[in-house]
């Protein structure tokens, strides 16, 4: 239900900030995650320049004045902290563990989507012909690997339903 509920709410806030006709735009959640993706790429010493692609619903990445990738809205994480979050409600601990697990894994799971997208853009810069093979399969990994160790530690360490015995 939690799930369902946050879905909802977040497609309510997509459908207010996104423009899906003519001249197109991102939803602010979108261009905020390729904000902070720019200035962790600049970080590693790249050049970065970052846009909405008026065309499409996508932010375009440029990584030393070469185009990238694109950046939709299923980037920004959210979808997978909603996920990450449903789990650890229906499973809760404590209210001040549920309260303080809940945001930690959701600092944890942006920067690490964060780093993921420095990284996916820096990988593919170098490696081109990998694109398909980093995209695809490595960095989802990443995410959903990490998503999976905190739903475990979570269990095992701090759900009421470990308590019972």
């Amino acid at each position: 239900m939690v799930y369902f509920a946050l879905i909802l709410v977040y497609s309510l806030y997509l459908n207010k900030t996104q423009i899906t006709e003519g001249v197109f735009s991102c939803a602010p959640i979108t261009k905020l995650v390729t904000d902070h993706s720019e200035y962790v790429t600049e970080l590693f010493g790249y050049d970065v320049y970052t846009d909405q692609n008026f065309n499409e619903l996508t932010m375009m990445f440029m990584v030393n004045d070469r185009y990238i990738v694109k950046i939709v809205e299923g980037c920004s994480s959210v979808s997978i902290i909603i996920l990450f979050l449903s789990f650890i409600i229906a499973f809760s601990g404590k209210l001040k563990a549920t309260i303080l697990f809940g945001l930690f894994g959701v600092i944890a799971i942006y920067t690490v989507n964060i780093l993921r997208i420095a990284l996916l853009a820096i990988g593919i810069y170098h490696f081109p012909d990998y694109e398909e093979l980093l995209h695809k399969l490595v960095f989802p990994a990443i995410i959903y690997g990490m998503i999976f160790i905190l739903w475990v530690i979570w269990v095992r360490k701090l759900a009421i339903l470990n308590k019972r015995k």
